[in-house]
């Protein structure tokens, strides 16, 4: 492991400070077969509708389908990653699954700053996923900034 992985006092993301109301960041990413394998196998979630194509044409999708968790990640790549980035810590998310995720289809997961609460150093998120546009999963969250050293 490198030096700068370890020191993680190079690492953090934005200050509470540094957050303002309206912020934004995404991240995109393809979904791909190895990806629902693997997540299954990390969750133990093995839903067939998710491994199974032949199972999963006599459901209402009609093929197979990424676990929406799996989608729901994303949102915490984001938080960890980018907005506001390492150092948060994930308190609580909703989630509301509006539409299917398929094999192949590229995922937009996008936070945006909602609330400050200074006080408690808690920031409150409006969270979405998106494929080509259309919105598959939406919620809120809210993530804790510890005070920087």
């Amino acid at each position: 492991m490198s030096e700068a992985v370890r020191d993680f006092s190079q690492c953090y993301g934005h200050d509470f400070e540094d957050l303002k109301v309206g912020m934004s960041a995404a991240i995109g990413r393809t979904v791909t077969e190895a990806d629902i394998a693997i997540f299954a196998g990390i969750s133990g979630d093995t839903n067939p509708v998710h491994l199974d194509a032949e199972f999963a044409a006599s459901t209402m999708f009609g093929e197979r389908i990424a676990h929406g968790m799996l989608s729901a990640s994303f949102i915490s790549a984001v938080f960890g990653t980018k907005l506001p980035g390492p150092g948060c810590i994930y308190l609580g998310q909703s989630l509301n699954f509006k539409a299917s995720v398929k094999v192949g289809e590229t995922v937009v997961a996008r936070v945006t700053v909602r609330e400050l609460v200074a006080h408690k150093r808690r920031a409150f998120f409006d969270t979405v996923c998106t494929v080509a546009g259309k919105v598959v999963l939406e919620g809120h969250a809210e993530i804790y900034l510890p005070a920087r050293q």
